[in-house]
């Protein structure tokens, strides 16, 4: 396997104890294109300095963590002592319970994903009879580990024949629904609304999802500029903005229904149409819309 290990150890369930490995589940750099801060006048890197006030610039060795309990006062906290903090065992997922899959909000997923897989023969057979059983039964784990030196909850989910690991958030590090509860106010919704917006989303319901077809486009023109430029050429990017059409729920929610009955294209599909009509708004219509954005 071509990629570097992000991390070893095992995968423990009560008695059970399988060797794996974890990958990273992103593309390097995450498929993003990095840009580098120059200096306009001589087109020389910006180089970053670590500077004390009293003392100018400071090696990496003279330089510690610490924390400020009160204005201007600090507390060091050396490595060894956040280390001792840990749990012994800094090699071990440790698998706490199961869930099934409407039990935890998506909302306290992280941004960072692993594929765990076997680490050697010996693990091959424990680590597939508790893959398949996982994807049988739908559940997925929850589990502790230490990972880039501090505690970790993490979301184990069984896919594609893989283990595939997630960095949980915990609770204290996601803001609370109930925080917004008064953004968003009770309404009267009518029955005939209701069951139109049903049809509307079961009529959109995929009947099977390819996540492929999204790409990112931005990231495609950008490089498509950039090879320009450096070829010398000239580029102006024409930017279009659709204005919305604000119009009746009601008349919204038949013809989005009406549209979708007879296959026409929305949401993805709509954007990488290579013509599109621009909604034609009037200043009435262009007023309300502003005015609803505001309010």
């Amino acid at each position: 396997m071509a990629s570097r290990t992000s991390w070893e150890g095992y995968l423990r369930l009560n008695l059970l104890s399988v060797p794996v490995k974890a990958y990273s589940a992103s593309v390097t750099g995450k498929g993003k294109i990095g840009f580098h801060l120059i200096h306009a006048k001589c087109n020389n890197r910006i180089r970053y300095q670590k500077v004390c006030p009293t003392h100018g610039e400071v090696p990496n060795d003279e330089i510690v963590s610490a924390y400020e309990f009160a204005k201007g006062k600090y507390v060091v906290i050396d490595d060894e002592e956040r280390e001792k903090l840990l749990p012994e065992n800094d090699k071990a997922i440790t698998i706490d319970t199961f869930i099934r899959p409407g039990d935890l909000d998506p909302v306290y997923y992280g941004d960072r994903s692993y594929y765990l897989v076997p680490d050697g023969r010996v693990a091959q057979k424990p680590y597939a009879v508790l893959q398949q059983v996982m994807a049988e039964r739908e559940r997925m784990a929850v589990a502790q580990m230490i990972f880039s030196g501090r505690e970790q909850v993490v979301l184990i989910r069984a896919a594609n024949g893989l283990l595939t690991m997630t960095m949980l958030n915990y609770e204290e590090q996601i803001k609370s629904p109930a925080e917004f509860q008064d953004d968003v106010p009770e309404v009267t919704v009518s029955p005939k609304e209701l069951e139109l917006a049903e049809s509307l989303i079961d009529a959109s319901t995929a009947k099977k999802f390819d996540f492929g077809q999204y790409e990112d486009e931005y990231t495609k023109k950008l490089a498509k500029l950039l090879e320009a430029k450096s070829a010398g050429k000239h580029v102006v990017a024409e930017r279009r903005d659709e204005e919305p059409v604000v119009v009746n729920l009601m008349d919204a929610l038949r013809k989005s229904l009406e549209r979708t009955k007879k296959g026409g294209s929305s949401g993805k599909a709509a954007r990488t149409k290579t013509t599109r009509k621009r909604a034609a708004a009037t200043p009435k219509t262009r007023k309300v819309a502003s005015r609803r954005k505001t309010g």
